[in-house]
């Protein structure tokens, strides 16, 4: 047998998917993975991320109500700077420091709706139950950080990701594709996560009226808004539920949009109107 053949030539992907050490030693490959730094983390090779970000973003752009390629489409692109940039917004403000020492999360356990619903009117734990129960929404739907190596990161984009509902109930939009699309502007203003940036491609998705809204009215909103915001992911939410809403958002420097449900139901009723009009005159003509 000579030299040559007895050598075998590892798959591409597999030469793809390895990190090698300074001294040449194999470091990281999908044979040879470290031991996760936190419970559910998912170490990655560096090809591995950029696959699972393509195929996230693009099958994520057809089905928008994939929350779990949303979610991964975040985490696969969040690093390595961007998410380091967010930590560091906490770390330089004293309630964001505060936040990431006491790690609180936002479940349905820690959170007691039942008590939030009996919360006086315009208070903002009152306000975010409220849009959960007209929304249909739970705060228990939120995945769990896997592919961010930084256990500490990690914990900053599962902050993110568990206020995400606090966000919509502080601009009132709703969950439907266009106000999804408009919050995202929002928060890749506030936040520069490539994911919420890259969520804007669906407003392609959307029908022509709605773009046109979006482009005029919800884009201008989002941006002038996000941007002179101070950071929300410093907002200590569990410690504003009795506060109120109005206050807050004048406190962060955020105006509430145009309301969209009520914009949509209004244009609804007014094509509803102008066609039983038509039809109305045009029984007249026959006659």
């Amino acid at each position: 047998m000579s030299i040559k053949s007895s050598f075998i030539v590892p798959p591409l992907w597999l030469r793809l998917s390895t990190v090698y050490s300074p001294t040449g030693r194999l470091a990281f490959s999908v044979l040879n993975r470290p031991p996760p730094k936190y419970d559910g983390h998912v170490p990655l090779t560096s090809t591995e991320r950029g696959v699972l970000a393509v195929g996230s973003a693009m099958t994520s752009l057809f089905d928008p109500r994939r929350g779990d390629l949303i979610a991964t489409l975040g985490e696969t692109t969040a690093t390595p700077y961007f998410i380091h940039r967010l930590r560091d917004a906490m770390l330089s403000s004293h309630t964001g420091r505060r936040i990431l020492r006491d790690r609180p999360r936002v479940t349905s356990r820690t959170m007691s709706l039942q008590c939030l619903r009996t919360l006086p009117d315009k208070t903002v734990g009152r306000v975010y139950a409220s849009w959960l129960d007209r929304e249909g929404v739970s705060p228990d739907t939120r995945d769990s950080v896997r592919y961010i190596d930084d256990e500490e990161c990690a914990y900053v984009m599962q902050r993110y990701r568990d206020c995400h509902d606090f966000y919509h109930a502080l601009t009132g939009l709703p969950v439907m594709v266009e106000g999804e699309v408009a919050l995202k502007a929002f928060e890749f203003a506030n936040t520069l996560l490539p994911m919420t940036g890259l969520s804007l491609f669906a407003v392609f998705r959307l029908k022509p009226a709605e773009r046109s809204r979006f482009r005029y009215t919800y884009l201008p909103w989002a941006l002038m808004n996000g941007l002179r915001s101070k950071d929300i992911i410093n907002i200590y939410w569990e410690e504003q539920l009795e506060r109120n809403v109005d206050d807050l958002r004048t406190e962060l420097g955020i105006e509430k949009p145009p309301d969209l449900r009520q914009t949509r139901r209004a244009l609804k009723e007014q094509r509803k109107a102008a066609k039983e009009k038509r039809e109305r005159i045009g029984g007249l003509t026959d006659a």
